[in-house]
This record gives C-alpha cells, structure tokens and sequence, in this order.
C-alpha cells in the first residue's frame, strides 16, 4: 500500500550542501502549541543534473559521469489538534536517469526510491514542547546528529525530542535518537532507516543554548551513545560554540571531543571564524584544527558534513578537513548580483596523519537566485585537488583535480 503511494512522489539526492542549497532548517520551540487547529500543507518539486570529469571517465559531460534527475515531496502539519497536540506528515521520493554517481558507488543515482521521511506527533503544554517520530534535527542545536543538505531533500531521524524554555533567554533540549537514513543509496526507502548506534539501540544528546547577552549565543551539546562497541563500551560527545553577531562584524569560537571508547584514541577539534558585513557584501574567513592521534572524525553520526566551521559546500573523495591530523583554512564571499547571491569560497589545508597524509584544496562558485516567487534556481561549479588520494590510489585513472558542475531548479508549492 505505502509503496503504491509513493510511486507517485519523486525526489534527488544532494552530493552538496551549505548555503542555500537545502530549505532553511526547521526551529523547535513551543510558539505554535496554542494556534488555531488547522492543516498547512507544503511541497516541492525539483530537476537537476550534475557531472564531474573523473571516476575513470575525464570527459567533463561523459555519460559515465553525467547524470540528472527529478523529484516531489508533500507535507502537511497540523499545530493544534486538540488538548494540546499536534501532527505532522511527509513523504518523498526520487528519480534518477542514470546507473553512474557522483562518484563511483555514491549519488543515489539509476534508483527509484520513495519513502515517508516525516511522520510526528507533538505536544506542547506552557514552556514545554515534545515531538515524537521521524522528524529533521537543527544542526544549532544537535551538531552531531543533524538533519544535512547533502540530499536535495534533508535527512530525518526517528527520535524524541523535548525542548524547554522556562529559564529567561535559554533552550533547553533533550533528544533520544534511534534511526536515520543515508546519505548514499536508495535513501528514501523504508529499509534505508538504520540505527545510529547499532549495539546499543539509542544516541541520548542534551544541549543548552543561552543568549541573555546581547549578540553573543553559547551553546554546549553532549552525547551519550551505550553500549556503542561489539565489547559494550560506550561513545560520548562533548561540544562547546559561541558566536558573537557585532551587526558589521561577527565571530565565533567551537570545540569538543569525541570520545570512542575502546575502539581507540578520542578526537578533539577546534575551530575559529570571524566574519564581516558591507551592505549586499559579506566576507569571512575560519580556521580548524583536528588532532593527530584521534580515532574517529568529527561527522555528523548520520551523514557526512562536520559542524566545523570550514566545511567546504562538496566532500570530495574524503573529510579532509575534519579528519584526525588535519589543519584547514577556509575563506570566503558573497554579494548580492545578477539578480540573485554570487558565492565564492576557497578551502585549503593539510593532513599529517599516517592514513591520510597529504594535501587538498577546494574552490566553490555558487550562484542562487529566484526565476520567480516560487522557482529557485541554483548553480555551482567546485574544484579539487588531492594529494593525498592521488599518492593512495597509484592504480586509479582518476586524476588528483576534478571539476564539478551542479544545476537545479526548485519550486516551491506553497
């Protein structure tokens, strides 16, 4: 019954994100608890295509390498059902032309897939919101367990969520995380849901975000996952961000560790930015740090993006900046032309680790604007250049540099 359904949904998935690539993340709060009963509804569909010039194929627009494909996905919320409850609903699905990814194994491509990817309940009663079942997660305040724009339609997550607000100027969050479904392959599909910690069946996170001064946000986050290894060791998160919005100036500091348990040495990173404002100008530059001896990367636990401040809009054949024995720099701008956002960032670092050692750098040109009230149309070209992978691969013809290009267009039923 569920897949006659979804056969007439169609969606994509994303190798990109940042920016404005992926809809604007979704607030948790209890603001609409108490709004008249009714039903919003909501949809999109979606084209794109997208081509690279390696994967053994160094023609930029081979039939290997090049690919397109469409999509549809339809909500519907409810913020009051009675008694202080509340639902929601989404299903979504894709189309895609071609048995190639984005590179070799990834991109979701030459698959038909469909699936709900939102299904909620909610109840809200003063200060106190809590919401239960497949839902999307806020990167402000799960940086580790993230609803990401790496699909064109975000990932969601079977969780719980409670969030407070009693204390003046503070958020207090709660979140019990089961399942999510992957950034690679058939994603949509049911069985494309898999746990996050898959011996000990749940992720606990708490985060408590302040802004009692004016312009400054503090936010610290904390994950407990049990039982997380085959010998019954479990995984912690710790992870600390304060920014600071001046109005023609912000910056911001982050950092934490990942601690693995028995399966080794626990990762800590560290990461600055600061940013500034010109009218329709915007500049910025950051900086992160990954230590050397760490075990695991500082990831999303259910996708592939890292909270730190230089992920680059592409991961290119590896987490070169957020993996252990890496230093990475990123700087940046954007400008309101050509009837949209032009967008320009370069990210450049090292890696000093044993299994990854080398060098690799990025370049992103993006440009977004609207053809009108409700199509949005993005366009990206990215560069890369690995050191690292080339030394890696000495059988491979795939070349150290790639050129990628990614257009889509966007319309919004609303």
């Amino acid at each position: 019954m569920k897949k006659t359904l979804l056969l007439s949904v169609i969606a994509s998935t994303m190798i990109m994100a940042g920016g404005d690539i992926a809809p604007t993340e979704p607030v948790i709060g209890t603001e609409g608890m108490a709004e008249a009963s009714t039903w919003d509804y909501t949809g999109q569909g979606v084209l794109y295509t997208q081509t690279v010039d390696s994967a053994g194929n160094l023609d930029l627009f081979g039939s290997e390498t090049t690919y397109a494909g469409w999509g549809l996905q339809l909500g519907a919320t409810a913020s009051d059902l009675g008694a202080g409850f509340g639902a929601g609903v989404e299903v979504s699905g894709i189309v895609a032309s071609s048995s190639a990814g984005f590179y070799t194994g990834g991109g979701n491509t030459g698959t038909t897939s469909g699936g709900i990817t939102q299904a909620y309940l909610t109840y809200g009663v003063g200060s106190t919101s809590v919401k239960v079942g497949r839902q999307q997660l806020p990167k402000g305040l799960s940086p580790f367990a993230f609803s990401e724009g790496w699909q064109v339609f975000k990932n969601t997550f079977d969780a719980a969520l409670v969030v407070n607000t009693s204390i003046p100027n503070t958020t207090l969050v709660y979140a019990a995380v089961v399942n999510a479904n992957s950034s690679l392959g058939e994603y949509l599909n049911e069985d494309s849901f898999k746990k996050i910690n898959e011996n000990g069946d749940v992720v606990h996170m708490v985060t408590a975000q302040n802004k009692s001064l004016d312009g400054l946000t503090l936010t610290g986050s904390y994950y407990f996952a049990p039982d997380y290894t085959k010998d019954g060791n479990d995984l912690s998160v710790a992870w600390g961000d304060a920014k600071y919005n001046g109005g023609a100036f912000n910056l911001a500091v982050q950092g934490g560790q990942i601690d693995p348990g028995s399966l080794g040495q626990a990762t800590t990173a560290m990461g600055a930015k600061v940013g500034a404002k010109f009218g329709d100008f915007t500049a910025m530059a950051a900086y992160s740090s990954v230590d050397k001896d760490g075990m695991v990367s500082m990831t999303n636990f259910a996708g592939v993006k890292s909270p730190l401040y230089t992920q680059m809009v592409l991961n290119n054949v590896g987490h070169y900046h957020d993996a252990p024995g890496s230093e990475f720099v990123k700087v940046g701008a954007t400008a309101k032309s050509l009837g949209g956002t032009v967008k320009a960032f370069y990210g450049a670092g090292t890696n000093d680790s044993d299994a990854t050692k080398g060098d690799y750098s990025q370049l992103d040109l993006m440009y977004v604007t609207k053809l009108s009230e409700n199509v949005k149309f993005f366009a990206a070209y990215v560069y890369t250049d690995d050191s690292a992978y080339t030394a890696a691969t000495t059988t491979s013809s795939r070349p150290s540099a790639n050129n990628f290009l990614r257009f889509w267009a966007r319309y919004n039923f609303n």
